[in-house]
């Protein structure tokens, strides 16, 4: 094995991760580099220099391991083995090597919950029977009933549907997500073990940061106690053994200057920041800002809550609009309700696509300016809309469990437009892309995008180098200024001041020097339109 490279490349700070712009990459709707309908690591290698002259600081991969794909590769069957449809693991070293010398980071895709039903403990599992000690890796219990029939407990899915699936012997194990996502138990030294040699694989192939998927799921109450909603702890959620296991982790990532980002979806922020504590996770994602609506106080309490949570642990925060699983941010802003809840996503919602990207630009800009790192979901530098895949295309497991209520979330997911003029706006070759492209999706190509001065990709490409070049932004303190209704102002240094409008009439600026850089043009008499934000140099 080669020796482990830095992950931090030559130029950078330790600390880079501090105030860092993220690019999320779902590699099967990037690029598809052999023609075969599927996103790859070799698409991926051939757009390096678009990512690099955005200007990301690194790229977070969704899952490439090997997967059934039956959620998304969230499902997955061996972590030291690139899935045959995104290349192989020589092709990731390479791209891993590519992007760093580009200065770009890596950051892999970790799933500590389950794995693949297709994963060999799992087929071990099944294979050894009642008892063994293959099947006390994941959490098999005998069924309630007077054959055993029922469930062992009423634990609601994290999915649609039973947590509970029946195998031959008569058997049941759990799975908080689909059947083919088996929960396994950390409770057992194996686990755990395993896991930290999976860190330490991906470490010394240089990797510079981990995601970590579910953070707040893995750990369980030995004794799968029925449901009761609001007990204290809580049977899989958030449970105090996780931060142990987080605590081991630190001192693995520690070893090789590696970070972690954590997905962790709590109400409360006291426990949420628990995770943010010197010894363990460096981040974890702001679900609060992503979800709320279009409101100027809402907002600001989003961004006020933010920074207050994380002040006391000392971790910068991270902002993020829209990632695979959301509504994508045009879309959502266009609507009535422009707030984000997996509950009330359906079908047919009326939508204004010129007020969502209005809104959307103005996010951006919002968001590039806010204290701490960020993350960009593959498209939406490209103003990508949610599209409605037909119901005979859909492959997301969340529409079928929920008898097809649901639309899912493949809407955000549809394969990236590249070429306006080439087949499937040159996403690959002449083969059709693994979901359907909607109809005019070549409007939105890079390549069109990228000689355009008011395109959505060169306000991106304008505000990264300018988050780039200006210490003031990215991590460091925000100071409130005095605003109209409806409208956000704050300080991010003595001469860098960030204006954002969401009232309904036009709102007068603070005086300034220079205006920065503007997601729409100013009216006539210098005001700033509504939907609109603006970077000032006063």
């Amino acid at each position: 094995m080669a020796a482990p490279q830095p992950a931090t490349p030559p130029g950078h700070t330790d600390d880079w991760w501090r105030g860092a712009a993220i690019y999320q990459v779902y590699p099967r709707s990037f690029a598809d580099g052999d023609g075969d309908g599927t996103g790859d690591l070799a698409g991926v290698r051939s757009r390096l220099p678009y990512l690099a002259e955005l200007g990301v600081d690194a790229i977070w991969f969704t899952p490439w391991y090997l997967s059934p794909l039956a959620d998304g590769g969230y499902d997955v069957a061996d972590y030291r083995v690139i899935d045959p449809a995104f290349g192989d693991l020589a092709e990731a070293e390479q791209l891993i090597a590519e992007a760093r010398g580009l200065g770009i980071r890596t950051i892999v895709d970790i799933v500590p919950n389950h794995v693949s039903d297709q994963h060999a403990w799992f087929r071990a599992a099944l294979a050894a029977g009642p008892g063994s000690p293959e099947r006390k890796l994941f959490h098999f219990r005998p069924g309630r009933g007077e054959h055993g029939e029922l469930p062992p407990n009423d634990w609601p899915s994290q999915f649609s549907g039973q947590t509970w699936t029946r195998v031959e012997d008569g058997e049941w194990y759990l799975h908080l997500f689909t059947p083919q996502q088996p929960d396994l138990n950390w409770a057992h030294p194996a686990v755990r073990e395993e896991h930290e040699e999976v860190l330490r694989f991906w470490f010394e192939r240089g990797v510079a940061g981990v995601r970590i998927d579910s953070a707040a799921l893995p750990a369980k109450d030995p004794d799968l106690p029925e449901f009761v909603e609001g007990r204290d702890p809580h049977p899989y959620i958030d449970r105090d053994d996780l931060h142990e296991i987080y605590r081991s982790w630190r001192r693995i990532a520690d070893e090789y200057g590696g970070v972690f980002v954590g997905e962790v979806w709590l109400p409360d922020s006291e426990r949420f920041a628990r995770y943010l504590r010197p010894d363990e996770l460096h981040t974890a994602f702001n679900f609060s800002f992503l979800s709320c609506p279009w409101d100027a106080d809402r907002l600001r309490a989003a961004i006020d809550d933010t920074l207050a949570e994380h002040a006391p642990v000392g971790a910068p925060a991270t902002w993020v609009l829209c990632n695979h699983d959301v509504t994508r941010t045009v879309t959502r802003y266009g609507r009535q309700d422009t707030g984000f809840d997996f509950a009330t996503k359906t079908y047919g919602t009326p939508t204004d696509l010129r007020l969502g990207t209005r809104r959307a630009r103005a996010a951006a800009l919002l968001t590039l300016a806010l204290p701490g790192s960020v993350y960009l979901y593959q498209g939406e530098e490209l103003g990508l809309p949610e599209a409605e895949i037909p119901r005979d295309r859909i492959q997301d497991p969340m529409h079928f469990r929920s008898g097809g209520t649901d639309p899912g979330r493949d809407g955000c997911r549809v394969p990236l437009p590249w070429t306006a003029d080439a087949p499937y706006a040159g996403f690959g070759s002449a083969v059709e892309p693994w979901l359907p492209q909607p109809e005019g999706w070549s409007t939105y190509a890079a390549d069109q995008q990228a000689d355009d001065p008011d395109s959505m990709l060169t306000l991106y490409r304008a505000a990264l180098e300018l988050r780039r070049a200006d210490p003031a932004l990215g991590d460091g303190p925000l100071r409130w200024l005095p605003s109209d209704d409806g409208v956000l102002t704050f300080r991010r240094s003595p001469d860098l001041v960030c204006v954002v409008n969401l009232a309904d009439g036009p709102a007068v600026l603070p005086d300034h020097t220079q205006v920065l850089l503007s997601s729409g043009p100013l009216d006539a008499d210098g005001r700033l339109p509504s939907d609109t934000a603006v970077w000032l140099r006063s």
